[in-house]
């Protein structure tokens, strides 16, 4: 009876253990999810930015050159510097962590930075957003 006893133990230790082993696919898995809700999220927003960004060049009678230089408040300024920044730390965090290795707190720790980049590429075009329309509104 011990004999089963230990064996079931080693098998049950054997199962926790290949739980917690994580493949390469797993890892590429994750980015590629990510990397897919990063694309979608461009998708959707770019066209939208760009359209209200000629609407205030329309509104403000602005030429293109006065667009290139006004309109660049828009897209660049210290709240977008720093999700930019944040987006930068978390791209050096992930390739940083590949998916050569086989443990699944690398894989869990992966999935929290895409999960935080795709946060911050959200948030980052709201604001963006945001900032349009309010001087759409004036």
């Amino acid at each position: 009876m011990r004999a089963v006893v230990a064996c079931l133990l080693l098998l049950i230790g054997a199962r926790a253990a290949e739980a917690q082993t994580c493949a390469r696919t797993d890892f590429e898995a994750v980015v590629d999810q990510a990397s897919a809700t990063l694309v979608q999220i461009t998708q959707k927003n770019a066209p939208a930015f760009q359209a209200k960004l000629r609407a205030l060049k329309d509104k403000r009678g602005w030429t293109n050159d006065q667009l290139m230089k006004d309109g660049a408040t828009f897209v660049r300024d210290e709240t977008i510097a720093g999700y930019d920044e944040r987006s930068e730390q978390l791209l050096i965090k992930i390739n940083s962590q590949g998916g050569a290795s086989a443990d699944c707190k690398v894989l869990d720790e992966l999935r929290a930075a895409m999960t935080a980049l795709v946060e911050t590429q959200t948030t980052k075009w709201a604001y963006m957003v945001d900032k349009i329309d309010k001087e759409l509104a004036k």
